[in-house]
């Protein structure tokens, strides 16, 4: 078997089961072995009834005190009885299991295992798992892996396939012996077994820190190597400082923020220097990191040069291009000729606009990956600003240079990085930070609260759109799992509409096509949808001035940073906006970690802090988004684990730069694939 496969060669997967996992992006074997759980299933120790939480899964180890009762309600059969210990009762239900009604005897103790319900004020435990104390023994504080599943796909049958995947596959370890030992790496293939079937919790630390580790390791290496191999650092196209961005700064309707001057005049200098620009301006949401592009767009045409634009969404592209016209027409600027490029355009649309960039007549391009299309053709490309860098593959910016010549680049990102963490994962940018928000823009109101809240909220919701506002809603999956007890776009945006049945309701998420994405988000936009269910696709969108509510359901599943994210999707208007994060664990760790975004609306006070408490052994949830979508590591809860491969990395090529060793062949094979895979195409 090859990781190549097909898996069709698995047993059990015909054509039905290939096309459920083809849904998944599941294709080939080695798609499957690299299908980490989502979660896993935790067989805790038993304890006592009163131990026992309602809203959360556990096992209690109890006798049977009352009779075993059968009842028949149609085609339903239920099972009931009742178990007790020392500290309390608790009520069993089985549906559809009549033959429990011969197998339970009264006094017999057991461990059930279940979710814990409270109904009529007593605590009910609804089909809970039966073991003897011998075999409760045997699968104690083991982990059974819950996958990321779709409708008509079973749990069971990832479980299946994957098992015959990793007796079938004997994955080559790829990196350097000396490495996995000065470090206390556990092999490849051993961390794979065990991140699908962990037998006790340290074999999954184990297993997550290697896999962790070699996602690190495989991205600083390939940058670093590919900054190695940029020689030419030198300004193809040096600018003078011009007048004319004094006079657009001062005729706009705010004064820009002393952060915004000085990452400004970082920049400019930048611009006019010998040395290529090659910069990272990081700033907060809303910091006002847009007006700082359109200057140095300004800056490039005034100097006789062209630039571009890149966003990672057709309508984001759009408002930016709108905006910049604006500016442009305010400031009798409008022989730049700005330019908006995207996929979208018609053919006849594409070969006008590419006519205007190639012969110079357009000094403004505006779009998304369509300026890197081979059609393409810069007439004196100066200047390349990609937005949300974080959707882009590392190579794409670099892509521009093949157009002509090596033209400056900047980063705009707005994901809240540490500083130590970005001069890692950014090691081939120079970074500004902006870190002040504008004056005009009134702060967020949060509030964490739990379940009960929700009749609340949902009054709060209605008023805010009766007063004209919109709304996010944002959830941790796309559909409802028979496994993850979380809230899912599919069923809440039906909920929201049989609630608000005056309002338009919009549904969106990552497995829609891109298409049908931007038309969402361009309703919502234009105001067309009042209410947007969604997932965290929503993290990077366009400016929607009039939404005023983000309320974000399992608030507990999301990294403080994404909720951030998240966060400055409202607050973009004149009018108060307000954000509800809806917690569903009862868990205090959760609840002190959550409460920061009660205390702070500062993303990198944020990233600081969710970097100091989230701990190695704090591995449910979503994974976090963002700057780079690593399967198992996350920058921020491995960050000691990414400064270790940063140092790795430094050592190893100084040894060996080119990857020329015998030792290093394996490694060199895979860093080549990784940049092929990873940093060329768009990471999504």
């Amino acid at each position: 078997m090859r990781e190549q496969d097909s898996i069709r060669v698995l047993k059990g997967i015909g054509e039905k089961s290939e096309k459920l996992f083809a849904k998944l992006g599941l294709f080939t074997v080695g798609d499957l072995l690299h299908y980490y759980p989502r979660e896993y299933d935790m067989y805790v120790r038993p304890v006592s009834v009163g131990e026992l939480q309602a809203g959360q899964k556990g096992a209690v180890l109890a006798a049977i005190t009352f009779p075993v009762d059968r009842k028949n309600t149609g085609k339903l059969t239920v099972i009931t009885t009742t178990v007790q210990d020392a500290t309390g009762r608790l009520a069993l239900t089985w549906f559809n299991m009549p033959f429990l009604r011969n197998t339970l005897k009264r006094g017999s103790v057991y461990v059930f295992r279940g979710r814990v319900t409270e109904k009529m004020n007593r605590q009910v435990m609804e089909q809970p798992e039966i073991f003897t104390v011998g075999a409760y023994d045997k699968v104690c504080d083991s982990m059974q892996p819950l996958y990321g599943l779709t409708a008509g796909l079973s749990n069971k049958l990832v479980v299946k396939a994957v098992r015959q995947v990793l007796e079938g596959l004997a994955p080559e370890e790829w990196l350097p012996d000396a490495i996995l030992g000065r470090l206390g790496l556990v092999p490849l293939g051993q961390a794979l077994s065990q991140i699908h079937f962990p037998a006790a919790r340290q074999e999954f630390l184990e297993a997550r820190r290697r896999l962790s580790f070699g996602e690190f390791f495989l991205f600083i290496l390939s940058m670093q190597m590919m900054k190695d191999r940029q020689t030419d650092m030198e300004n193809h196209y040096p600018m003078k400082a011009e007048w004319r961005t004094e006079e657009v700064i001062e005729s706009l309707p705010y004064s820009l923020t002393d952060a915004q001057i000085r990452v400004w005049t970082q920049m400019e200098r930048d611009l006019a220097g010998n040395r290529r620009m090659n910069r990272l301006i990081q700033g907060d949401v809303g910091s006002g990191k847009t007006i700082l592009a359109f200057l140095a767009m300004i800056m490039a045409a005034e100097n006789g040069y062209q630039s571009a634009l890149m966003a990672p969404t057709e309508v984001l592209a759009h408002q930016h291009y709108e905006d910049f016209a604006a500016l442009l027409k305010e400031n009798g600027l409008e022989d730049y000729r700005p330019v908006l490029l995207t996929g979208s355009c018609t053919a006849k649309e594409k070969r006008n606009i590419y006519e205007k960039i190639a012969v110079g007549y357009a000094k403004c391009i505006i779009g998304t990956h369509a300026l890197i299309q081979d059609a393409v053709e810069y007439d004196n490309l100066s200047l390349v600003i990609t937005d949300e860098q974080h959707r882009f593959g590392v190579r794409q910016r670099e892509s521009f240079s093949a157009k002509g010549g090596k033209p400056n680049i900047a980063v705009m990102s707005a994901t809240p990085i540490p500083r130590t963490l970005a001069m890692i994962l950014y090691g081939d940018l120079d970074i500004s930070v902006l870190d002040e928000k504008p004056a005009r823009r009134l702060p967020i109101k949060n509030c964490v609260v739990g379940t009960s809240y929700r009749p609340t909220a949902r009054r709060f919701i209605r008023r805010e759109l009766m007063a004209g506002h919109q709304v996010y809603v944002v959830c941790p999956m796309v559909e409802a799992s028979e496994e993850i007890e979380a809230e899912n776009v599919t069923d809440y945006a039906q909920k929201m509409k049989k609630e608000f049945p005056e309002f338009t309701v919009g549904l969106l998420h990552g497995r829609m096509k891109p298409a049908a994405k931007d038309q969402i988000m361009e309703e919502f936009s234009q105001g067309q949808i009042q209410i947007l269910v969604s997932t965290t696709v929503v993290e990077v969108g366009v400016n929607v001035p009039n939404a005023t509510v983000m309320m974000v359901e399992n608030a507990e599943r999301f990294g403080l940073a994404q909720l951030h994210q998240l966060r400055g999707r409202v607050g973009r208007g004149h009018d108060q906006s307000y954000c509800i994060f809806i917690r569903t664990s009862d868990s205090d760790a959760n609840a002190k970690r959550l409460d920061i975004l009660n205390k702070t609306n500062d993303g990198f006070a944020i990233a600081d802090e969710d970097l100091r408490l989230r701990g190695p052994g704090d591995f449910f949830g979503i994974r976090q988004s963002g700057l780079m979508e690593f399967a198992v590591g996350d920058i921020y809860r491995d960050a000691d684990l990414l400064r270790q491969a940063a140092e790795e990395v430094k050592r190893l090529l100084i040894i060996d730069p080119e990857l020329c060793m015998e030792d290093h062949r394996l490694l060199a094979a895979r860093a080549a694939d990784y940049r092929e895979e990873k940093l060329q195409d768009v990471v999504l």
